[in-house]
């Protein structure tokens, strides 16, 4: 091999020499940074905190079990839109806990103006803690400057309510309303195939029909008025009203508006929806009085709820060691194979089921379900891995939030108790089909499909081709094939005949109290009572809670951290215009969604329609 000449020599050292300095001034710039953000995190002088202050709920965008996933570095660059922001349940319940046995904070103020949406079922659970907090003797306070409906039924649970002298009180009841594309696909010449067992199964409606059947209509009425008594009831006990106030004030808003001038929030009270009616200046002044501090801006003493739970709750990074109890949360739409945090993976909720039984300590497994379903393959997925876990002796145990439906309960009847909250909708055992075919629309634009095939079957999977009569058929068996195995391992998880259990299915969506009373569920209750049901079952008396997800590397850890630290900063209200548009686009965009989040490997599903506008 002949030897390079002199002058490669030297460039090729020359090379290696700029690649080596390169590399190292690349590592130094790395540890650089990485030094500054750990010492951003975790160095300098810890804030201190106040002698005497109150806990700031502040709560904006919407209350989840499970964040989405997002990216860190949008997060960091991009003004996030308040709609966009979440709020993890366990954050606020476990704010709200750490407080009541804090002696520094001494209230509790719930500023709730930027709060989306947080729902009947996770404001029960909230309730709960706020009970608690309020029984040390430590008073709760709601300020706001207009109360949805939403946030008024959270801040009803204070001893005071403040509202803006041009606020008042939003209340409308529960409804439940969806836009409905038969003609629009009939417009566009898009063939809609649509297979389904059981007579309530209405997932397809919107496709199908103009608007919704009857049988639609029984069904979604009955949960909702079991609701709706719900939020009315938790009002009217904690507002100290006569029952029937809340329907009262609803119904008869516009002639009570007319007799106060106009004026919301004086009708807000007098209808004794609040307590106070007073400017942002003189609710601080209240509330600093309450407090008894402020801070040099003159404003009450407040530490926000989150970067106090963040300091309060033991750090994530330390091993939790002893007996304990697994808590895997399973919320979004189910699809099969490996999915990010805020959908349901078969294979990664199965993984994670499994890992935790495998895990050293751990005696119990409570999964907290918040889903309308998905695909039947992926849901079987997770079935089976729930079956392995009680068959190694690991009990399971279902916390069901504001959902858990179809899919939801597809994998759930067969654990060995099943909780939900009063506002938990669940059911839904149904199970359908959905292809739809472009051959029309593509033949008026002038475009053709032919050609030959080997076998009956050859092609008959194209969208572009109407849909084969023996795959229809085929459908056809396997939509009734799903729906016989769905009951009948409802029917072995809860110890009923088939009959029972064909009776309470049908597509039907039952209120938690319900479905409860037809032997659906064993208990109405938090994730904490599942927590303690699980517990028992395992025969653990002194344990800990440890709450698994799907592991990040340490670099996605270490973002997703930055981003939940900054992203919460930069909360800013949408335009009146903005939002608007984006409340009338929004049925579109989840139609859309839905028909391209349908990835079952058979094309069948059990996904519940009422399901999908409840978190």
């Amino acid at each position: 091999m002949a030897k390079s000449s002199w002058p490669g020599r030297v460039f090729a050292a020359i090379w290696n020499g700029i690649t080596r300095v390169r590399l190292a001034l690349s590592n130094i710039l790395f540890l650089v940074v990485i030094a500054l953000l750990l010492f951003m995190f975790f160095g300098g002088s810890r804030e201190q905190h106040p002698e005497k202050a109150a806990l700031l709920l502040n709560l904006a965008g919407t209350v989840v079990d499970e964040k989405s996933p997002v990216d860190p570095l949008q997060a960091l660059l991009a003004e996030p839109a308040p709609e966009d922001h979440e709020v993890l349940l366990r954050d606020v319940i476990d704010a709200i806990e750490f407080a009541r046995d804090d002696p520094t904070i001494n209230s509790l103020v719930m500023e709730l103006d930027e709060l989306g949406q947080v729902g009947i079922s996770k404001t029960q659970e909230i309730s709960t803690a706020l009970e608690a907090f309020k029984a040390t003797g430590k008073p709760v306070v709601a300020v706001g400057d207009f109360f949805t409906q939403d946030q008024f039924l959270l801040a009803s649970f204070a001893d005071t309510i403040i509202v803006n002298p041009l606020g008042g009180v939003g209340i409308e009841g529960f409804s439940s309303y969806h836009n409905y594309f038969r003609q629009t696909l009939e417009k566009l010449s898009v063939s809609m195939h649509v297979f389904h067992a059981g007579e309530f199964k209405s997932i397809a409606e919107p496709f199908l029909r103009d608007d919704m059947s009857p049988g639609e209509k029984l069904i979604a009425g009955r949960w909702l008025e079991v609701l709706w008594g719900q939020y009315a009831a938790a009002v009217e006990a904690q507002r100290e009203l006569a029952p029937g106030s809340v329907n009262t004030y609803v119904n008869s808003f516009a002639q009570s508006l007319a007799a106060q001038g106009g004026d919301t929030a004086a009708l807000a009270l007098q209808a004794g929806l609040v307590d106070k009616v007073l400017d942002r200046d003189q609710a601080n002044d209240y509330l600093v009085e309450l407090v008894g501090a402020s801070n040099e801006d003159g404003l009450y003493e407040a530490i926000m709820f989150e970067p106090y739970v963040r300091r309060m709750r033991p750090s994530e990074l330390i091993p939790i060691e002893g007996d304990r109890v697994a808590v895997i949360t399973a919320q979004g739409n189910i699809m099969p194979g490996e999915q990010p945090p805020g959908a349901i993976g078969g294979d990664s909720l199965a993984f994670l089921i499994r890992t935790a039984a495998e895990k050293d300590g751990v005696g119990a497994i409570v999964l907290r379900v918040n889903s309308g379903g998905g695909s039947v393959f992926a849901s079987e997925v997770i079935r089976q891995e729930v079956l392995r876990t009680r068959a190694r002796g690991v009990p399971v145990v279902i916390s069901m939030g504001a959902v858990a439906a179809s899919g939801g309960y597809y994998f759930a009847a067969q654990a060995d108790e099943i909780w939900a909250t009063p506002g938990t909708i669940t059911g839904s055992i149904g199970v359908f089909a959905a292809i739809p075919t472009f051959e029309r629309l593509l033949e008026r634009a002038g475009v053709f499909t032919d050609g030959v095939g080997t076998t009956e079957l050859a092609g008959s999977l194209r969208l572009d081709r109407p849909l084969n009569p023996q795959v229809a058929a085929s459908i056809r068996s396997g939509v009734d094939f799903s729906y016989r195995n769905f009951v009948q391992l409802v029917a072995d998880g809860r110890v009923l005949t088939t009959e029972q259990v064909d009776k309470l299915a049908q597509g039907r969506v039952w209120s938690a109290p319900d479905a409860l009373e037809h032997g659906l569920l064993d208990g109405l209750g938090s994730l904490s009572d599942a927590i303690d049901a699980a517990a028992v079952r395992a025969g653990l008396e002194e344990y800990q809670v440890e709450y698994m997800g799907q592991p990040l590397s340490p670099r996605d850890l270490f973002l997703q951290q930055l981003a939940d630290r900054t992203g919460s900063l930069r909360i800013q209200a949408p335009s009146a215009l903005s939002a608007s548009f984006g409340s009338l686009l929004a049925p579109v965009a989840d139609a859309v969604k839905e028909l391209t989040s349908l990835k079952d490997p058979r094309n069948l599903y059990v996904r519940c329609l009422a399901c999908g506008a409840i978190r």
